[in-house]
């Protein structure tokens, strides 16, 4: 690479054409493959983990604070909508906060991305064994042979090549979409809502108590309530904004990006909405266990526990190898995930070039994919063998799971922040699709997402992930400032921001120099 230039605090390098065969990637993705795309990343919340929100505002205040996070989900949804076919980059996010923000802004939120990504499917892998090491028996000293075994198989697929990686995208989320139907089909019968959701109550030391009988008040904690449940709520549409990561692998992105977004994000709210009302509907004092949403605050797989209520526990194994299968689903995609993410920061030079490097047959990002495994890989194991079984289960389940949270509320308002400035500093250029919400749409995500980082700070369990990922943030952000910011590459995302502002704006001298 040669042709230095230095723009405002950084310095690009015009890379050859070799630079960008070496980084090559096909084209596979259609509309079906991009909605199981999103909605197999998200599916996983689907099976656990919402319903700690259940603890911190009773169940009317987890669905209130559902209702709010899927408002804010919707608004960057619909903006992503647009500005994905705008910026048909697989840079996604990045490149959104690139082209608003220059290349700083656009490092920031591709770092919070990076968190995201690379540590959730750190702590789904975790708890893929846990079941796994139930259902086969195994000892829990030997958990991280799991863990090993799951990165290999799965970032197996998705380096064999993208047909194959988004082929078993759709095969898995329509499995774990089944299983979800089964259930809900299951749970009907059994369903009393005001017996089993509403059988919360708050004693004299703001502890929740159970209600034997039921009937308890929709918001027992009031409104703190609903906030404080924000974060739990998340779970339930977690990582669909993962689907621009994809735009270079779609077939049509202008016409299948914002239809694969929509489609998806309306799959979860109803998938949620069931979920949330069945599952908390159950209570059987049969005794299957599980006495309605006062147990399911706590429980760490309500899904598997609403089927042994239903089915008994003789089946407990069956039963838990379904519940496998959606943490497969958001395990395979969520891996495609930070694959296509570090590959983009890594060709544009934010990270090592050689991270950006294709496959020369498959055209896959296997660098990226090995990397982005392998940092993963060495935190839980690094947390493992550090604290012990129980601790390290501990930290993994909470501290690093809120690390993601933290990273993609980030990542939400630096993306709502940019499809307000793209609208005013980038008028004219082409949008193939534009958001019915606009700027008032971008705004609600912004806030909804500030709102619900602020009571992440309000959880001490919480507080460690936002240490970790401060920490992470500080080593990302020297890193740049020492060496990333002076080895940019002319990348298709950088020349869009460097080009397309001036465009819209003649009069300007240049957007990407200017707000560099």
């Amino acid at each position: 690479m040669t042709d230095k230039k230095t723009v405002g605090s950084v310095t690009y390098q015009n890379a050859g054409k070799d630079y960008f065969e070496k980084r090559g990637l096909k084209r596979h993705a259609r509309v079906w493959s991009l909605w199981a795309l999103g909605v197999g990343a998200v599916i996983s919340g689907h099976f656990s983990g919402w319903n700690f929100g259940i603890g911190a505002g009773g169940w009317g205040g987890l669905f209130v604070a559902a209702i709010i996070i899927a408002i804010m989900y919707v608004g960057l949804i619909f903006s992503l909508a647009e500005m994905s076919p705008a910026l048909p980059h697989t840079g996604g996010a990045y490149s959104f906060a690139r082209s608003a923000m220059g290349p700083w802004g656009g490092f920031i939120t591709g770092l919070a991305e990076s968190i995201e990504y690379i540590m959730t499917p750190a702590v789904i892998v975790f708890f893929i064994s846990t079941y796994l090491t139930g259902i086969f028996e195994t000892g829990a000293m030997y958990q991280p042979l799991w863990w090993i075994g799951c990165y290999i198989i799965f970032v197996a697929l998705n380096y064999w090549g993208v047909s194959v990686s988004f082929k078993i995208s759709v095969v898995v989320t329509l499995m774990a979409l089944a299983v979800l139907v089964i259930f809900w089909i299951s749970a009907i019968p059994h369903a009393d809502f005001t017996r089993w959701a509403l059988n919360i109550g708050v004693g004299p030391d703001g502890a929740l108590i159970e209600l034997p009988e039921g009937g308890g008040e929709f918001l027992p904690k009031g409104w703190y309530g609903v906030l404080a449940a924000l974060p739990f709520a998340v779970w339930l549409f977690l990582a669909i904004e993962e689907l621009p990561l994809a735009a270079e692998e779609s077939v049509d992105p202008k016409r299948d990006m914002p239809k694969g977004l929509t489609f998806g994000l309306l799959t979860l709210i109803f998938s949620a909405v069931m979920i949330m009302f069945l599952n908390s509907s159950i209570g059987g004092l049969g005794d299957g266990q599980m006495h309605g949403a006062f147990s399911m605050a706590t429980s760490a797989e309500p899904l598997l526990d609403g089927f042994r209520v239903i089915y008994g526990a003789d089946i407990a194994k069956l039963l838990a190898l379904f519940a496998v299968i959606g943490l497969i689903a958001s395990f395979h995609t969520i891996i495609f995930a930070f694959g296509r993410q570090i590959y983009s920061l890594s060709r544009a030079g934010y990270y090592p070039a050689v991270m950006s490097i294709t496959h020369g047959v498959r055209k896959t990002p296997h660098i990226a994919l090995f990397t982005g495994a392998a940092i993963g890989l060495a935190v839980i194991m690094a947390v493992w063998f550090s604290l012990g079984a129980e601790k390290g289960g501990a930290v993994i389940g909470a501290t690093l799971l809120n690390m993601a949270v933290f990273g993609a509320m980030i990542s939400y308002a630096f993306q709502g922040v940019s499809f307000i400035l793209l609208r005013r500093n980038m008028p004219n250029i082409e949008r193939p699709y534009r958001s019915p919400l606009g700027i008032p749409g971008a705004a609600a995500t912004v806030i909804i997402a500030l709102v619900t980082l602020y009571f992440q700070l309000q959880d001490p369990v919480y507080l460690k992930g936002v240490y970790a990922a401060l920490a992470w943030y500080v080593l990302g952000i020297l890193y740049f400032a020492a060496v990333g910011r002076h080895k940019l590459v002319l990348s298709p995302e950088e020349e869009f921001a460097l080009t397309a502002g001036q465009h819209g704006h003649p009069e300007k001298e240049g957007y990407g120099t200017t707000k560099l």
